[in-house]
């Protein structure tokens, strides 16, 4: 709904700016109703578009949502976690003070100790599913060699980097554009900066994108932050810069744009895509980082483990019970145990340590738990806590890596629909530049998965599948081959090279006697 009326506050505004001419060719649409309930919905139009936000305020107040959003708190705090920038690094040690209230010591151990689970789990994650290079199977080659030349090592290391990017935020993105040498490119922008408005619940198509990033200039020997505003949308691209009061044309970059501009000759013309060009990469459905769902189990576990190596070196310096030294009150006495560990009494004089125990069975139980708790909410593989032998079979390996082959599959299902928007781009670019329609053609994205196989039992399945299943598929399932088009190639080359050496050998000479009656 609410993109709805998003939609609708901006199709008035554009329709204030119509001629009368153009006004009643546009009240005219082929699926609106007829009579006075079109009527009706005309009258609503013109007093919306006498009413409508302007454009930078539509900006501004997205933008304005977009950074107070918890959506972009997480993917703030996902960054900072893959980088094992936890929280326990900010923690200091606090005791109750004279007044009452805690007070910071820095007489006490106070260890930092951060796991960077996180990392772990992306990673393994990135390393499973995009490890490998996608296996691109389209029957027309010109189309085939088209695609090999957009899928290049760097991009697939682009594409493990979007993986990284989308399972710490949530959702990642790609920004389509050509070069200066005019070759189609696609840059990985950083989620914080995009602020999508979807013209679906679903968020599968884009209205428009609002782009909000800083940059550094220089006022002669004055370093300075800019930060600047982009609306992206079918019709092109509106430039602003933000100066605090609210949003001013950034003339210099060029405050309104095409998507493309071609040079021809000495003549430029601007074009613009079809379709908003930004594509969303994300890791689930609901766009939700990992982080969010295992962040409360990770502090606890670089909690407790801190705890734990503050006691071991806290444990030489015991409680000292000082016998016959009072004039202590209540409060010194409560700050005294907490930060110098030493008790007054008054009594025969004397000095007594009470040494600190340490539930070690309960911390290793708890710590265990917590580490399971982890990777099991994780969905990931913890190689400490698995011995699965020196040779373990396909099923055991299946088992293990069932939570992270789960969750590798519904990340593979959100990373073909972003496949499908990007194939979209690379058509439209191939038919602007070739004339060679390839949206009709099949296409199939298989992605490789990087698990530890029982390669001994799948070359014998292959074996026992000789006769069933056709070459191409068996060849398509041999642990070794990386690229199934090339390595089809080699075999053709080879059984070429055996006929050239065996004339009179080939399908078409079988030998003497074999057709003879």
């Amino acid at each position: 709904m609410q993109s709805f009326w998003r939609s609708l506050r901006l199709n008035a505004a554009a329709y204030s700016s119509l001629t009368n001419n153009e006004r009643r060719v546009s009240a005219m649409p082929t699926l609106w109703p007829f009579g006075n309930e079109q009527k009706e919905i005309e009258d609503i139009i013109i007093r919306g578009a006498r009413t409508a936000a302007t454009l930078e305020q539509i900006t501004q107040l997205e933008i304005g949502d977009w950074r107070a959003s918890d959506k972009r708190k997480w993917m703030d705090i996902g960054e900072r976690y893959y980088r094992n920038k936890t929280d326990i690094l900010e923690r200091k040690r606090t005791a109750i003070g004279a007044s009452g209230a805690k007070e910071i010591v820095g007489n006490l151990s106070n260890n930092k100790l951060a796991n960077a689970f996180l990392r772990k789990l992306v990673d393994q994650k990135v390393g499973y599913l995009l490890g490998k290079p996608l296996s691109i199977q389209t029957a027309k080659k010109q189309y085939a060699d088209a695609l090999d030349e957009v899928f290049t090592e760097s991009m697939y290391r682009q594409l493990q980097s979007t993986g990284k990017e989308a399972i710490n935020k949530g959702i990642a993105w790609w920004f389509v554009y050509y070069d200066e040498a005019g070759t189609l490119s696609f840059r990985k922008m950083r989620s914080q900066e995009i602020v999508p408005l979807w013209a679906d619940e679903a968020h599968t198509i884009l209205d428009a994108v609002i782009r909000d990033y800083e940059v550094i200039v220089y006022e002669g020997l004055q370093r300075k932050t800019v930060r600047k505003i982009e609306w992206w949308d079918k019709n092109g691209v509106r430039r602003y810069v933000a100066d605090g009061t609210g949003l001013t044309p950034d003339v210099e970059a060029g405050a309104i744009s095409p998507h493309v501009t071609v040079k021809a000759g000495d003549k430029e013309q601007g074009m613009n895509w079809e379709r908003v060009p930004f594509i969303a990469w994300k890791y689930n459905e609901e766009e939700q980082p990992l982080v969010e769902i295992i962040k409360s189990l990770v502090d606890d576990y670089d909690r407790n483990k801190s705890d734990n190596s503050n006691n071991l070196e806290d444990l030489p310096d015991s409680i000292y019970v000082v016998r016959n030294y009072g004039g202590t009150n209540a409060s010194e006495f409560r700050k005294n145990i907490a930060t110098y560990r030493t008790a007054f009494v008054e009594a025969e004089g004397g000095v007594d340590t009470i040494g600190l125990q340490i539930n070690t069975e309960a911390y290793k139980v708890h710590m265990e738990q917590s580490r399971k708790d982890i990777y099991e909410f994780g969905r990931g593989v913890d190689t400490q806590g698995v011995d699965i032998g020196s040779a373990p079979s396909g099923v055991a390996l299946r088992f293990l890596y069932s939570d992270l082959d789960m969750d590798a599959s519904m990340i593979e299902t959100e990373f073909q629909a972003s496949l499908e928007q990007l194939r979209w781009f690379i058509d439209t670019h191939l038919y602007n530049t070739t004339g060679v329609d390839y949206s009709g053609e099949d296409v199939e994205f298989i992605y490789n998965r990087d698990m530890p196989i029982d390669e001994a039992a799948i070359i014998s399945a292959i074996k026992d599948s000789v006769g069933i299943l056709s070459d191409e598929t068996l060849i398509a399932q041999h642990p070794w081959v990386r690229d199934l088009l090339a390595e089809l190639k080699r075999i053709k080359k080879q059984k070429k090279a055996e006929l050239t050496q065996y004339p009179g050998m080939g399908e078409d000479n079988p030998p003497d006697g074999d057709d003879a009656e």
